[in-house]
């Protein structure tokens, strides 16, 4: 068998879907106080002093910490069918069915968030690896339960998930330097849309 390995934004999407959510499923309240409070680090990060495998977990806590499971995952229902269709690279979308032809196993492996991702991995029969929303008690906690999924990071959940070893080929596909532990696992890699050559 085959592997396939995917990140999502801006390798499946046109556009950067995470901050899409964030802005679109979290109360005005906690957008005012949070974006006052975040500025200066958001502003940091758009100048590369700040980086965003750490920006990204206070934003999400301070999106989620506390909202109940249930109410998140409604509309995030709502996101997947409302939002996503627009955004999706239908060349993408046709390598990954390409690949589900084949017979290989697909996963998407993303540093975005779980509640979104889970529904439309699940939709398209896909494997996820993300960086998920710890729950407790049916609210969310608003930390990650392995940390954020980019960088060396994501190397390392796709090696605890999947036995590499196992496969005969594996592809990946990336679009920023976040994904380039994922991309050497691979022997064929493309890297915004080119195929990297050794």
């Amino acid at each position: 068998m085959n592997l396939a390995l995917f990140d999502f934004d801006g390798t499946i999407t046109t556009h950067d879907t995470y901050t899409k959510f964030i802005l679109s499923t979290t109360n005005r309240t906690r957008l005012v106080f949070g974006g006052v409070l975040l500025l200066p680090l958001v502003l940091l990060n758009k100048l590369g002093l700040f980086p965003s495998h750490i920006l990204r977990p206070i934003v999400s806590w301070m999106a989620f910490a506390g909202v109940e499971e249930n109410q998140l995952k409604a509309k995030a229902e709502s996101f997947v069918s409302g939002y996503l269709p627009d955004v999706i690279r239908d060349d993408m979308l046709n390598k990954i069915k390409a690949h589900q032809h084949s017979g290989d196993r697909v996963i998407v492996v993303s540093a975005s968030l779980s509640p979104y991702l889970e529904i439309w991995c699940q939709r398209l029969d896909i494997e996820l690896i993300c960086s998920e929303l710890a729950v407790k008690n049916g609210r969310f906690t608003g930390a990650y339960v392995n940390g954020d999924c980019s960088r060396q990071k994501k190397a390392d959940l796709i090696a605890n998930k999947v036995a590499l070893d196992t496969f005969k080929h594996i592809t990946a596909y990336g679009d920023t330097k976040e994904d380039h532990a994922m991309l050497n696992l691979a022997d064929k890699c493309f890297y915004q849309g080119k195929l990297l050559t050794p």
